[in-house]
């Protein structure tokens, strides 16, 4: 038997364990969980210089006045935002867009918005150096409605390895990342979590995105308490996590975040 066999094997008998090994409550609450109608998220990254940082900010609120919360009180969307980074890099963004909808077509009907309103072709993202755009979609996700200014999101992109199986992404978060995401929702140290992947791939089709928005900078400490707790508490989680994903291209962002989710 192939080595590639094996290792998918071990994968599937590591998450077995896992689900196994925990506690009546943690079996039950995975074998509730169930994908979602899915969330679709088109986000637009840019480059800006610093000196126009203010100004970036100040469209930026404009912008959803303008357009995004007439979205979301219509039904269109779903949730919506900004981003500035914190941890700046040589090659990254510096600012990011983003809106969510239950459908592409509520997407794209925002994205005409911002077109013909003007605002994607003037001001302070003509200055940008660098621009990109991602489509993205959540079968795991959850949030508390409201409005959050200045709070703190966290991003992670993480690649899956060839042999993984077809399903590794709904086998995580069913049994490790929505548990752990619900009851840090539950007790406030973040108002909304996703699991993204592509859903227009201009990068690796086995990528995937873990994302979290944590009110204050303690939501942080409290999210990383959490992980390191749940791997002390079960030896098999870095393992079957490990078993899965290439950890060499991954990366992870931290942002200052403007959210609101209806």
């Amino acid at each position: 038997m192939e080595k590639s066999v094996w290792r998918v094997i071990g994968t599937v008998a590591a998450l077995t364990a896992l689900s196994v090994v925990a506690s009546p409550a943690a079996r039950a609450q995975a074998a509730e969980i169930q994908e979602k109608a899915p969330m679709y998220t088109y986000q637009s990254y840019w480059t800006i210089p610093r000196a126009r940082w203010a100004d970036m900010d100040k469209e930026n609120a404009a912008s959803s006045q303008k357009i995004l919360a007439p979205a979301l009180a219509d039904g269109t969307l779903i949730g919506y935002g900004d981003d500035a980074n914190l941890v700046h890099t040589a090659e990254g963004s510096t600012h990011d867009n983003w809106w969510q909808a239950h459908s592409m077509a509520g997407l794209m009907k925002v994205l005409d918005a911002f077109y013909k309103a003007g605002t994607a072709t003037s001001g302070a993202v003509l200055s940008a150096t660098k621009h990109s755009d991602g489509m993205y979609v959540s079968r795991f996700y959850n949030w508390h409605a409201g409005s959050w200014k200045g709070a703190y999101g966290h991003s992670g992109a993480y690649t899956l390895k060839a042999d993984a199986p077809n399903n590794a992404v709904e086998m995580l978060s069913r049994n490790l990342f929505v548990p752990l995401f619900e009851k840090l929702l539950a007790d406030g140290a973040i108002v909304e979590y996703e699991i993204d992947e592509e859903m227009i791939h201009t990068e690796s089709p086995g990528q995937f995105f873990i994302y979290y928005l944590a009110p204050t900078a303690e939501g942080l400490d409290k999210v990383d308490a959490a992980v390191r707790e749940s791997i002390k508490g079960n030896g098999l989680i870095g393992p079957a996590f490990g078993s899965m994903i290439d950890f060499k291209p991954h990366r992870d962002s931290l942002l200052r975040a403007n959210a609101t989710y209806k």
